[in-house]
């Protein structure tokens, strides 16, 4: 019995591929499935429901309801037993559809006579198409066979989609990565640009879901199957990271898993080719991982999905160089991408769109250090977006525009010309220094990470760099850098500052920025727990290693270091002492030593604003660094959209603390500047400079407008306007301080 059900499904498949070979229009492909499926199951109906839209399915197609029901008949996802498949991807099957929860009765379709309904989501890597639905007049559950099939049949009607198989009139048949589409997500790097699709790693097409000789797809799969394994192994064999290896274990259990083999056999069986059956699985694995609460889970689905990508591509050919050539003005739409790989595109990308990351990942380090603007957590970007795809991104509000029309694309080229000539505007004041109306001076440096951020320090017309982060060099290697190498990039940066001041910070890991070849911590709140100078103090090999290389390639030159995330005065006299050390250490050598030593700390927690008075009178410089400390004084993780912005920058509260600390500062003389996306944000700048801070540093491209808001802000005045609003208990001054600037400019 078996046997014959997998020979009629064998059948059904064959016919839908010469259906589907055959030049027609989609909605006669769609009528003929319909009509084949139900003849083959022996089922009075057979429907298709597509998308019209991300929240309404639309009757496209049936065998047995009312041909009139077609295109007129739609449900809000979740609506009905067909909207509840497409909200839940999963399965129902039920031998009493009317008595089974969340049923609706559809009058206009005729399907009062029938009892049994199986609906089964029609889905392409994680992405929902539609539903395909079965119904009998006899009150009956499906076989598992007969579902099986289904889905087989749902793959097939998914993958045809995707090849543009049933294009036709109205919104639900519209051809597939052809409209406009708004994606949202999270702004990773601000700015806006204008551009072309450039995907990481090109989409693996399967033009051939079904397949006439069953014993060559299998041997095709063995075969595709030993080369992954043979592959894993090699990698696992030249790998020298416990983390990367780690994660290779899990790829070689999955690549010999006897039940993902059993699995893509089975479909086979019944009649897919071996890149259909390896997409199949690919689809269920990542319908899971959306699903998946558990953390550990979705790792692993991930790492199956990423093996499935490597079996399609040995099947197909289709590798990850394709021949297409990078269009012009490429933005790279990715799932995810490393920092070493980032930066080998380097400047030549206008922009970035992830499906995943983070804004504290290694990659959006990367993209703020080469200031292209970057969008994260954008869902669906890889399944809509196709290779020069027109394409412009709205960093500032997080917003993607794919294949936008004409009008958007006006508003948008608008909005870049009005940011073209305010740049001008700032270059026009780029050598002068940023004096407010009431006379003072404020300092404004930049933020870099990378020697390719050095030529800013001309361009934008900053005094020096505020904060060279030094543990990119770190992030993008696959081992330990050596002290010479740090000592030679780090003498190329202070060549290439030319005398303007350059501010090290010293190594700031853990949290969200992992070295590869560190073993992870198991944390449950990585944000508090062992990272930056908690790391360098407990591993103090590495910081002497670093500490001798800044001093080296200071060459008896001026140098400038800063601890990070130093919570209490005892962590800096430590750390301190370990900069005694290493000089102490340079000087027995007999290498020259820098002529002035300046060491400060980041104050990030709000701990260090109530430390000793004599902490304030021992540390060289103080640099608030912003992002962490509002995310510690509002216990509101900034990787968290949820809570991140719900807490204003100029809340009366966090003003009044950088106030505090500004005061302790003066009190002892102690220099203090504010570091972070806040001090680049004009209106914030401003605030800052009217609580009494006289030095900023922020991105390069931030200058400019900083710059000309300061030049034209009485501080005094501002100050008083604070300070009233604070006096009438405003959450808040951003409407106190708008205004001010509303009237003022």
């Amino acid at each position: 019995m078996e046997v014959k059900f997998e020979t009629e499904s064998r059948q059904l498949l064959r016919r839908l591929r010469d259906l589907l070979a055959e030049e027609s229009a989609g909605q006669e492909r769609l009528d003929q499935i319909t009509h084949l499926t139900a003849d083959s199951m022996s089922t009075g109906v057979c429907s298709i429901y597509l998308f019209r839209d991300d929240e309404t399915l639309e009757l496209c197609a049936t065998e047995g309801l009312k041909a009139e029901a077609v295109h007129k008949t739609r449900m809000k996802l979740g609506e009905g037993l067909v909207g509840r498949v497409g909200r839940t991807r999963r399965i129902v099957n039920t031998a009493d559809a009317p008595s089974t929860h969340g049923f609706r009765y559809m009058p206009e379709t005729g399907e009062e006579i029938y009892s049994s309904f199986c609906g089964v989501p029609i889905q392409r890597l994680g992405e929902t198409l539609g539903v395909l639905v079965v119904q009998s007049k006899e009150a009956r559950q499906y076989t598992e066979d007969e579902v099986y099939a289904l889905e087989v049949v749902a793959m097939v009607i998914a993958e045809m989609a995707e090849l543009g198989a049933f294009v036709g009139e109205g919104a639900a048949l519209v051809a597939r990565h052809s409209q406009p589409i708004i994606m949202r997500g999270i702004a990773g790097q601000e700015g806006t640009v204008e551009g072309h699709v450039w995907l990481h790693e090109p989409r693996v097409v399967v033009t051939n879901p079904v397949a006439d000789d069953p014993h060559r797809e299998m041997e095709r799969l063995t075969e595709a199957v030993e080369d992954l394994r043979v592959s894993v192994d090699e990698m696992l064999a030249e790998t020298t990271g416990s983390d990367e290896a780690q994660v290779l274990e899990t790829y070689r259990m999955f690549a010999n898993s006897k039940g993902w083999m059993r699995r893509m056999q089975e479909d086979i069986a019944l009649g897919l080719s071996a890149e259909a059956a390896v997409e199949k699985e690919q689809s269920l694995a990542r319908a899971r991982m959306g699903q998946a609460n558990d953390s550990y889970l979705r790792e692993r689905l991930s790492d199956l999905d990423d093996l499935s990508n490597r079996l399609l591509r040995i099947l197909t050919g289709q590798g990850t160089e394709t021949g297409a050539e990078m269009p012009s003005n490429p933005i790279l739409v990715a799932r995810n991408i490393g920092p070493a790989e980032l930066l080998e595109y380097g400047r030549a990308l206008k922009g970035i769109v992830l499906e995943e990351g983070s804004v504290g990942s290694h990659a959006a380090i990367v993209a703020r250090a080469l200031a292209i603007p970057l969008i994260i957590r954008a869902e669906r970007a890889t399944t809509e977006a196709l290779n020069g795809n027109h394409i412009i991104l709205d960093g500032d509000a997080g917003i993607v525009h794919l294949r936008p029309d004409d009008s958007v694309v006006s508003a948008f080229r608008d909005k870049i010309a009005m940011q073209r000539q305010a740049n001008e505007r700032y270059s026009s004041i780029r050598d002068k220094p940023a004096k407010t109306v009431c006379g003072k001076v404020i300092g404004l440096h930049m933020n870099a990470g990378l020697m390719a951020d050095l030529p800013s320090l001309e361009n934008s017309g900053a005094e020096g760099v505020g904060l060279f982060r030094t543990e990119l060099q770190f992030l993008i290697r696959n081992q330990m850098p050596k002290r010479t190498e740090l000592a030679a990039l780090y003498k190329r940066v202070l060549d290439a500052a030319g005398g303007k001041k350059v501010v090290f910070r010293t190594l700031d890991i853990g949290s969200d920025k992992v070295l590869p070849y560190m073993k992870p911590q198991d944390e449950p709140n990585p944000a508090l727990g062992w990272r930056a100078i908690r790391v360098g103090l407990d591993k103090p090999g590495i910081m002497r290693m670093q500490l001798q290389a800044l001093m080296r390639a200071a060459n008896g030159r001026p140098l400038t270091l800063m601890f990070p995330f130093i919570a209490q005065y005892e962590e800096y006299k430590w750390a301190r002492a370990e900069v005694d050390k290493a000089l102490a250490r340079e000087q027995k050598l007999g290498n020259p030593t820098p002529d002035r030593l300046e060491v400060g700390a980041m104050l990030e927690t709000p701990s260090l604003a109530f430390a000793p008075e004599k902490f304030f009178r021992d540390v060289g410089f103080i640099s608030i660094g912003g992002n962490d400390l509002k995310q510690f004084f509002f216990a509101a993780d900034r990787e968290n959209e949820r809570v991140r912005r719900r807490y204003d920058t100029l809340n009366v509260s966090f003003l009044s603390l950088i106030e505090q600390i500004v005061e302790r500062c003066d009190r002892t003389g102690t220099p203090v500047s504010f570091c972070g996306e806040d001090a680049g944000r004009p209106m914030e700048a401003a605030c800052f400079a009217a609580m009494g801070l006289r030095t900023l540093s922020m991105r390069p491209a931030s200058i400019g407008p900083v710059k000309s808001i300061l030049m034209r802000t009485n501080l005094d005045e501002l100050r008083q306007v604070i300070h009233a609003a604070r006096h009438r208990g405003e959450q808040s001054v951003r409407p106190a301080v708008a205004s001010f600037f509303q009237n003022t400019m």
